[in-house]
């Protein structure tokens, strides 16, 4: 049996955000079934040296420390006519690792997990290719792009016009190409013109033993009165403007009814807009935690309302297989095979997010009738058993095999 080329954007472990937790799951499935090799990035040495400590479970890897400034990135994507995202990952060590792994192993499947790791594919590669786009990033740039103003505005309509293209002929060149979501893969059929047959979705999971947490408080927050709740990479544009939006246009209504209610913001690398909401409207900016279910299962209420958003949200997810009530904006709730009123609540705007967030604080009766019926959705359709099922036909392989790490 051959062996797999895996590239990603980051490294997979751990896994504690939202692209890695697919990542991670991803390779975990794939290693399953063949011997692996790895190409990867890392932010910091930290970050590289918990890649490294996983070698062992692998054929080979490569893992290269971003070094690259976002302002050179730019400078070359101008010049170069690329999108900025692609520039920006761009690794001649990824390049010469990939070179040798084609020449030296007998790799049958490159997966490529997120746009900017296609660049690294080889013209003449003669195996299978499949593509993990995850979202369609082009169609998030021309989101941004129509929110915005001046020379941001610029920018971001020129990567998501530059980003469509790459992702067209990217998708051209390899023989699947998957998203998170129908939704994303029925946007991406029209936009590329390719088939039902080469542009599929594979659905995130959940860790469901993970996920079935033990009833714990997290420390240092007095909890006086009712908590809401939202989880997330918090340096990342859709999660900052949404915690804002909600800070400051649904919070004041919350708490007119609510008056000891406070919003709980916790996740990594708050960005200084976040940072400025603690203290307002009832608003507690945690940032990093070690454990985030114990935060979900202090919260009365669970929110996702995003303004952006492309995919599946783990975040909802993630509090639905812990049995918490969930608000959604729409955005944030496509793609989850869910039905509002059953399984969570879809705001069709701020006035109505911050209604029912009050309904539910109102009769927690309903609160955890809603929670028991999404865990019970979760835990029978959003096993990462249950999406990643058709993965290894895809990538070409048969039954899994125990692959021996190299020496």
């Amino acid at each position: 049996m051959g062996e797999i080329l895996f590239l990603t954007h980051r490294v997979p472990w751990p896994p504690n955000r939202g692209d890695k937790i697919r990542s991670h799951h991803i390779l975990q499935k794939l290693m399953d079934c063949a011997p692996v090799h790895v190409a990867c990035f890392a932010d910091d040495e930290a970050e590289q040296q918990i890649a490294w400590a996983r070698k062992v479970e692998l054929q080979s890897c490569e893992i290269v420390i971003r070094t690259k400034p976002k302002w050179l990135g730019g400078i070359e994507a101008i010049v170069s006519g690329k999108p900025v995202s692609v520039a920006c990952f761009d690794s001649p060590e990824i390049h010469a690792y990939v070179a040798n792994v084609i020449a030296t192993r007998p790799i049958d499947c490159i997966f490529v997990f997120s746009g900017q790791m296609a660049q690294f594919i080889p013209a003449d590669f003669g195996g299978r290719v499949v593509m993990d786009f995850g979202d369609v990033d082009s169609a998030k740039f021309e989101s941004y792009a129509d929110e915005g103003s001046g020379p941001m505005a610029w920018i971001n309509r020129r990567e998501g016009r530059l980003l469509r293209a790459y992702e067209k002929d990217v998708a051209g060149l390899a023989d699947y190409s998957l998203f998170v979501s129908e939704a994303e893969a029925g946007l991406f059929r029209k936009r590329s013109g390719l088939s039902d047959a080469r542009v599929k979705a594979i659905g995130n999971g959940i860790d469901l033993e993970f996920y079935g947490a033990p009833d714990v408080q997290p420390e240092g927050l007095e909890q006086s009165g009712p908590m809401i709740l939202f989880t997330g990479q918090m340096d990342y544009q859709p999660n900052v403007q949404a915690v804002q939006s909600f800070s400051n246009e649904v919070m004041p209504d919350i708490l007119a009814r609510f008056p000891e209610a406070r919003f709980a913001i916790v996740g990594r690398a708050p960005a200084a807009r976040v940072k400025q909401l603690d203290g307002r409207n009832g608003t507690i900016v945690v940032g990093s935690v070690d454990d985030i279910r114990c935060w979900i299962m202090a919260a009365d209420v669970v929110v996702a309302p995003l303004r952006i958003a492309r995919g599946i949200q783990n975040k909802v997810l993630e509090a639905m297989a812990m049995a918490k009530p969930v608000v959604a904006s729409a955005c944030a709730a496509e793609g989850i095979d869910a039905i509002s009123g059953e399984h969570f609540l879809i705001a069709g705007s701020v006035g109505d997010e911050a209604r029912l967030v009050c309904e539910l604080l109102d009769n927690p009766q309903q609160a955890r009738r809603l929670g028991e019926q999404a865990k019970r959705l979760i835990d029978t359709q959003y096993s990462w058993q249950t999406q990643l099922q058709d993965l290894p036909a895809l990538c070409g392989l048969s039954e899994p095999v125990v692959a021996e790490a190299a020496a």
